[in-house]
């Protein structure tokens, strides 16, 4: 089929891709293969649908996803969860991935102020065994980088976050920043602790994010279980987690996956059935997830499918930034630490996971980058070596065996004040088509766990126009104990 016959409408369209779902049973066409289009997926495919998963890439993942480079294994940018990240640690369990991305037993920050003097250059954040909010009132006594000052004045700032109500959507209306300034938290308070928190899981600094969103992650992170901030990664790379385990998870629920495969156009037939158009076929079906990011679900959506679609194109992006740097011996000895008084936000340790034999690899996490994403990498490598020498005094008799960047220009939707309205729930006005995406309405920042969680509203959305039972699904999100 060409590109001038698909013009004409599904109804001239009596094509079907070999395999496709037929008219009988349900089915449903997954558009996007990342974390929640892979999520709908399974979700709905362990309903009892038969579905098909379509790509454009040849992988599946996401922006959570590993290449080679050389002989290394790299991922595109380090990606962690919390132990509160309760539909995220359902989808690793589900794709029988658990003990490849292990929690921590307790939090465990270590915190190095490049400018410290010596003895005080370390600090730690961590949690004791106590109810919140005592949990962690050790560890902010003993906190280094404040003054005993700002640290009682933090710990009522936390104690207002506590109070606020999420369901308020006025928060959303105003920045983080303002109301940090507002209850007393000083600009080295905001670098040492609030924005070391916020920016890499909001991808903004306090005053460009919305207080709504940055009110749920302390809140529901720092404030609600003493548990719920312990932290999770891979310790294998993220395709063997989000590509090949889901793979093989997605082909054992009988899902159809495709990659290399774009999809066109969506349009409803007049019996409530969609047709999916990919580059000279059709696949007809009952129901459609369009898990893409916003732009692209703008282009590919209906008319009259949402009221004002164009509020998605008022979804802003944020980019993050990864600098990784091999060096011919082993300069760290913990196995991440995040920086205050630097450019370096948080660095990790990669060695083991990306296949090093010799040497030690680290990952350098820059969020909220828009003044760095497009510098040279000379540029990165001039300003990033000295400061990983005065952050690792043993990176000075060190030999750099490799320095190169992976940029993600468009990583997260932007978390500003307003962005609340502008994100759409699963449903949509058209029977049988729903959106899914960390940028939908999940109440969390554009994270992995934001990413599940959507895929599986998506798929609850689906299984309701399909008159089937989503009873399996509201078990995902039992809180963290």
């Amino acid at each position: 089929m060409t590109d001038d016959t698909q013009s004409e409408g599904p109804a001239a369209d009596t094509s079907r891709r070999p395999g496709a779902p037929s008219a009988s049973g349900s089915s449903a066409v997954v558009v996007g293969a990342g974390l929640a289009g892979i999520t709908a997926a399974l979700a709905l495919a362990d309903a009892g649908v038969r579905v098909t998963l379509l790509e454009g890439r040849p992988r599946l993942g996401g922006l959570a996803f590993s290449f080679q480079r050389g002989d290394l294994t790299v991922d595109n940018g380090q990606h962690v969860y919390l132990r509160c990240c309760t539909a995220y640690r359902w989808f690793l369990d589900r794709i029988d991935a658990a003990a490849l991305a292990p929690l921590q037993d307790r939090l465990d920050v270590p915190v190095l102020d490049a400018n410290g003097t010596p003895g005080r250059r370390l600090g730690r954040l961590r949690r004791d065994a106590l109810p919140v909010p005592l949990h962690l009132g050790r560890s902010l006594a003993t906190y280094p980088h404040l003054s005993l000052a700002e640290r009682a004045r933090v710990g009522r700032a936390a104690l207002a976050l506590r109070a606020l109500d999420l369901a308020d959507p006025a928060l959303d209306t105003e920045d983080f920043g303002s109301w940090l300034t507002a209850h007393g938290q000083s600009a080295r308070a905001v670098e040492a602790l609030w924005d070391l928190v916020g920016v890499a899981t909001l991808n903004a600094v306090a005053g460009d994010a919305s207080l709504g969103l940055a009110a749920m992650v302390f809140k529901t992170g720092l404030l609600s279980d003493p548990g719920a901030a312990d932290i999770g990664w891979a310790r294998v790379p993220l395709g063997e987690l989000h590509d090949r385990l889901a793979r093989k998870a997605l082909d054992s629920a009988g899902v159809r996956t495709e990659v290399r495969t774009r999809v066109t156009s969506i349009s409803p037939y007049d019996n409530g059935r969609w047709s999916v158009q990919v580059p000279g076929e059709s696949i007809e079906t009952d129901a459609v997830v369009l898990a893409v990011p916003q732009r692209e679900a703008h282009d590919l959506l209906p008319a009259g499918a949402l009221d004002a679609p164009e509020r998605l194109l008022d979804i802003g992006t944020a980019p993050i930034l990864n600098i990784h740097v091999v060096y011919d011996r082993k300069v760290l000895s913990r196995p991440f630490f995040a920086a205050l008084g630097s450019p370096v936000q948080w660095v990790f340790d990669r060695t083991e996971a990306s296949g090093l034999r010799d040497g030690q690899y680290l990952a350098l996490s820059q969020s909220a980058a828009q003044d760095e994403i497009d510098e040279p990498v000379s540029a990165l490598r001039e300003r990033y070596l000295p400061e990983l020498e005065r952050l690792l005094p043993a990176t000075r008799r060190a030999e750099v065996k490799d320095f190169f960047v992976t940029r993600e220009r468009t990583a997260t939707f932007a978390p500003t004040p307003g962005v609340g309205r502008l994100r759409p729930g699963a449903r949509t006005k058209a029977p049988g088509l729903c959106l899914a995406g960390a940028w939908t309405a999940t109440g969390w920042p554009a994270t992995m766990e934001s990413a599940v969680r959507s895929g599986v509203s998506a798929a609850g959305a689906a299984l309701d126009a399909l008159g089937r039972s989503g009873a399996h699904l509201p078990g995902l999100f039992e809180e963290a104990a």
